[in-house]
């Protein structure tokens, strides 16, 4: 691992107008379904939604990798770009990028992040990816010749770099917004010289940086820039600007997970009573008087015919010298779901769904009591140090085992690649 090519830079954002911020700022396009990515943007033409999720623009039955489906999305976004809503910064700059919700605060960088650093594994994922989508992120990047959707980056405990972005925030924040999520996302842009160059210092010293989210768009960026850099050969050229990706990079300590919960369709051929009896030959199991919210790791909630479940996994399987089969989503996978609810692959077996935190363990509940789903299992969060034990491993957690929370906000900064 070389530390001598830059791991980011500043760009030249292009930002909405302080005017038309809280307008423009959406959420992230992986976060809504397309029907409550409709249902947000009525009455909101400058929602960022139209961009990243322009087939609300079109008739229901248009599929959602359609070729027009990326046609629209360029379309609306010249459109702000034509009316002045999203304006291009005269220079590169970073920006410090704060989130706060409910008490939490999070400030991190927008930075534009190195490709070469993403394939030389300097830059660190612990997930796999789907090639379809991957595609769609391709054909989004290409359409509207910009990054729209940054990706989640962390870092190690980092004291100067935290330090120098309290300086870059003293001041009245540039951009200041409270989304319908009450989250409070603020902005300000870092253009001089000096800070510039000691922001890049810092962290292009840094060693690694890991993915916390955005899996897909990192190969995206690299599959552009690749793809770009190749066209460039013949002129002895690079695939420039798209050799670095958009990313917002938090340290890892100001990071909150929440738990990713899960749910699964049928007892696969277990009764009730069979079941129970099963779940309890692999861990302790002990009837709730209310709902089971996980305290500890190797513990998790078990929702089942209107009633809460402590589940406990003996401790010493957190021990395991591989990081992976330590996990709790480890553990639930390889000794409930898959060898008494038969799921194998979490990826494309359609018995399981997955629940994010922020929608609570009321919403477990109403997937069981309404028989929707059978059974829940309501998860301790995955702590930030096992991600970072994983991607350093070089392995991949099972699906769904993060949820980042706060999420950023789409549309508040974009990288444009000339």
């Amino acid at each position: 691992m070389s530390l001598d090519l830059p791991l980011i830079r500043p760009f030249a954002g292009l930002r909405p107008r302080n005017s038309d911020a809280a307008a423009v700022a959406a959420p992230p396009y992986d976060v809504l379904s397309s029907d409550e990515a409709r249902q947000a943007s009525i009455g909101k033409p400058l929602s960022f939604l139209h961009v990243s999720k322009a087939e609300i623009d079109l008739p229901r039955s248009v599929d959602h990798y359609a070729p027009e489906v990326y046609a629209k999305s360029a379309e609306n976004f010249q459109r702000l770009i034509r009316l002045g809503v999203l304006q291009r910064d005269q220079r590169p700059s970073y920006y410090a990028y704060r989130m706060i919700v409910d008490g939490h605060v999070q400030t991190g960088l927008v930075a534009a992040a190195s490709v070469a650093a993403y394939e030389s594994n300097r830059i660190r994922k612990h997930e796999y990816t789907r090639p379809d989508k991957e595609d769609d992120r391709v054909r989004q990047i290409e359409a509207l010749n910009a990054q729209t959707g940054p990706v989640l980056l962390a870092h190690r405990d980092d004291e100067q770099a935290e330090a120098l972005l309290a300086q870059a925030t003293a001041g009245l924040p540039d951009t200041d917004v409270l989304t319908d999520a009450d989250v409070r996302h603020q902005l300000w842009r870092i253009d001089d010289e000096h800070t510039i160059a000691q922001l890049s210092e810092v962290f292009n010293r840094m060693p690694t940086l890991y993915i916390a989210d955005g899996h897909h768009r990192s190969a995206a960026a690299a599959r552009v820039a690749a793809a770009r850099r190749a066209r460039a050969m013949a002129a002895a050229g690079t695939g420039g600007s798209a050799e670095f990706f958009l990313s917002v990079i938090f340290p890892a300590r100001q990071m909150r997970i929440l738990d990713y919960n899960r749910v699964v369709r049928d007892l696969n051929g277990h009764s009730e009573a069979e079941f129970l009896a099963a779940v309890a030959r692999c861990s302790s199991i002990h009837p709730c008087t209310a709902r089971c919210r996980p305290d500890r790791p190797t513990v998790c909630g078990m929702y089942l015919n209107g009633r809460w479940y402590r589940l406990e996994f003996p401790s010493a399987w957190l021990f395991s010298a591989d990081p992976v089969h330590s996990l709790d989503v480890s553990l639930l996978a390889e000794h409930i779901l898959g060898p008494l609810l038969g799921i194998g692959d979490l990826r494309r077996d359609t018995r399981i769904d997955f629940v994010g935190g922020g929608r609570g363990l009321a919403e477990l509940e109403r997937r069981v009591d309404s028989a929707e789903m059978a059974v829940a299992f309501a998860m301790c969060p995955t702590p930030m140090a096992a991600l970072m034990s994983v991607a350093d491993a070089g392995q991949v957690m099972p699906p769904k085992s993060t949820w980042f929370d706060p999420k950023l906000a789409d549309g508040l900064v974009s990288h444009v690649l000339d």
